[in-house]
C-alpha cells in the first residue's frame, strides 16, 4: 500500500550537516530552532501553548535507503533496525521530544531540538507521560540499558549517510 503524507511545515535548526549533531534530545540541552507551520495549519496551533513539551515527527529527509540491522551510535554490537533509533529505517520517520519556549503567529520556538534543518515537519503531539505511566507495570529497555547515558553526550557520524 502506497502512503502519501503532506509536510505541515519545516524545521530550522543549526544543524546543517548530518555529522556531529545530537542523537537525541538529552544531548541538545539548550539548542534552539523553530518549527514553521504552514499556514494552511496555523489554526491547529490554538491552545498548544499551554503545554510545555511537545512530540514532532519528521522526514529523515537526508538519509537515504534503509538496514535493517544496524550499529547504533551507542552500542558496539549490531541490533536489528526496530529495536533501535537509527535514522536508516525502512520509513524514514524521526520523533524527537522538544520543549516550547514561545509560539508567535504560525513559528513555534522549541529547545533541545536534535533535528536537521529543513527537516519536513510531519505532526505535533503533545508530550503527556501521564497517559502512559500507568499502562507500563515493568519497563524494560533492552541494550539501551547499559548505553542510555551515552545520549547526552554521543554525536552523529557518518555511519548511516
Amino acid at each position: 500500500m502506497k502512503i502519501e503524507l503532506e509536510s505541515i511545515g519545516t524545521i530550522h535548526t543549526e544543524f546543517t550537516e548530518i555529522e556531529g549533531m545530537p542523537i537525541q534530545p538529552t544531548g541538545a540541552k539548550g539548542i534552539k530552532g523553530t518549527l514553521e507551520i504552514k499556514e494552511k495549519y496555523a489554526d491547529g496551533l490554538k491552545d498548544l501553548e499551554d503545554f510545555s513539551h511537545i512530540n514532532i515527527l519528521y522526514l529523515l529527509h537526508k538519509v537515504d535507503g534503509y538496514l535493517l540491522e544496524v550499529k547504533p551510535f551507542m552500542d558496539n554490537d549490531t541490533h536489528g533496525v526496530f529495536a533501535t533509533r537509527s535514522p536508516k529505517r525502512p520509513n524514514r520517520i524521526g520523533s524527537s521530544v522538544v520543549k516550547i519556549d514561545k509560539i508567535e503567529g504560525n513559528i513555534v520556538h522549541v529547545s533541545n531540538i536534535d533535528v536537521l534543518n529543513e527537516s519536513p515537519l510531519l505532526d505535533i503531539k503533545p508530550y503527556v507521560p501521564q497517559l502512559y505511566e500507568d499502562t507500563i507495570d515493568e519497563l524494560k529497555i533492552g541494550w539501551f540499558e547499559t548505553n542510555h547515558n551515552k545520549a547526552k553526550s554521543q554525536k552523529s557520524d557518518d555511519r548511516f549517510k
